[in-house]
């Protein structure tokens, strides 16, 4: 397609797009270029969209270019002159999507950032390109802003539920059944919206990030060993992953692999958007960093739909971590766990300055099924980290109680999740 006819093509689709709010806020500046990242199909894209009609954008005001779709660009420093060609005026914002795909983009993004008249806003596929490989190489001009899976708060606001204090019976017999259906299956827009059965979507996501985002990029070659650490991962998901244990099942079995690789499988799967490796909280930064990691998934849908089983109390904590991850709390800067040397383990620590908060997650609708090792957990972990903001995100039961002088407060997941902050850049 020509140039101009694309451009003016462009528009007209985003016009007729139906495109759903993100609760995620951007502050655009021409001194920064904006890195829209984050896992694949978790919706970067339509992010782009979302804010084209969110500030009322008219066609002179804006320039849309997909560098993976069929059009002809010979030099992509001249496209803000081509549109004023059009417009009879230079635009003010500049949206690359797929950026990978042009050659050398990085010089073309560049030398448009310098002359500091236009918002940039730039996409790219996980499979070529990082968050980290962004900021270096616009030389620490980019601030990322990271699009996750539809968070609760998101989804509730796609059903017309607003946030408020007091709701009804009826309404919160809705939110209780929405909770449950975004635990269960996760919050990636094609399964929010319906738009394909979700043992589709996650087979064809698996094998994107297997092949795409993993072999092709990092080329690979031991097939065997990558499938079986994604396996682990998703087996222990919530729980400790060890390299070291890895290793050992897959030497036992004949398969050879190095400790190296094992670790840089690992660091794979958390940089593509994949998985999470929670640190647990030491004493030091050192002591820290030495410490077995325990596995998230970026999704509950990635572990729901795999030939796993149903698991409430799992996909509950890992989607309260997530639910922390899309406010903008960084894991193992913000956010850790903790575990002492007798096996008492609290969940998450939001560090900030210091122990801020602790959290325990149970899946309970009843004082009588926690079990009394996750209140003294608790409280142990208070003591010694000198903490005393303590919940407990339970499934349906809400109170507060003391213990040796300090307050626990329960809270149902949806409760806790509907009041957490908006996101802000």
């Amino acid at each position: 397609m020509e140039l101009r006819e694309y451009l003016l093509t462009k528009k007209e689709d985003i016009k007729t797009l139906e495109v759903k709010e993100r609760l995620r806020e951007v502050k655009e500046n021409k001194n920064f270029i904006i890195a829209v990242v984050g896992p694949r199909r978790a919706g970067k894209t339509y992010f782009l969209y979302s804010l084209i009609k969110r500030r009322d954008l008219k066609d002179e005001d804006y320039l849309f270019v997909n560098f993976e779709e069929n059009v002809a660009i010979k030099d992509p420093v001249e496209l803000p002159i081509i549109h004023q060609e059009i417009y009879g005026r230079l635009p003010e914002y500049l949206f690359f999507d797929e950026i990978q795909a042009l050659n050398n983009w990085q010089k073309a993004v560049y030398t448009l950032y310098e002359k500091k008249r236009y918002y940039i806003f730039i996409t790219g596929s996980s499979s070529k390109l990082l968050s980290r490989e962004i900021a270096t190489q616009l030389r620490g001009r980019a601030v990322t802003v990271k699009i996750h899976p539809f968070s609760f708060a998101e989804i509730l606001s796609l059903e017309n539920i607003e946030r408020k204090n007091y709701y009804s019976a009826y309404e919160i017999g809705r939110i209780k059944n929405i909770a449950r259906n975004y635990v269960e299956r996760g919050g990636f827009p094609d399964i929010v919206l319906g738009h394909v059965a979700p043992s589709t979507f996650f087979s064809d996501y698996l094998d994107l990030i297997v092949y795409k985002d993993i072999i092709e990029r990092y080329g690979i070659k031991n097939r065997y060993a990558l499938d079986y650490t994604i396996k682990v991962v998703l087996s222990s998901f919530t729980k400790i992953f060890s390299v070291n244990k890895t290793y050992a099942t897959l030497k036992s079995t004949g398969v050879k692999v190095s400790k190296k690789t094992l670790y840089s499988f690992q660091k794979i799967l958390e940089d593509i958007g994949f998985a999470v490796f929670l640190k647990r909280i030491g004493k030091s930064l050192r002591k820290t960093e030495l410490t077995l990691p325990k596995a998230y998934l970026a999704d509950n849908g990635v572990f729901r739909f795999t030939e796993h089983k149903l698991d409430m109390g799992k996909l509950l904590e890992n989607a309260v971590l997530q639910e922390l991850c899309k406010i903008g709390l960084e894991p193992n800067k913000q956010i850790f766990y903790w575990r002492d040397n007798t096996g008492k383990e609290v969940d998450f620590v939001i560090q900030e300055d210091g122990p801020k908060q602790l959290i325990q997650v149970v899946y309970a609708s009843d004082k009588g099924e926690i079990e009394k090792r996750e209140i003294e957990s608790l409280l142990k972990a208070s003591s010694q980290l000198n903490c005393n903001s303590l919940t407990i995100i339970t499934w349906d039961y809400e109170d507060e109680s003391q213990h040796e002088n300090k307050t626990i407060k329960f809270t149902p997941f949806w409760k806790w999740a509907i009041n957490l902050p908006n996101r802000l850049l």
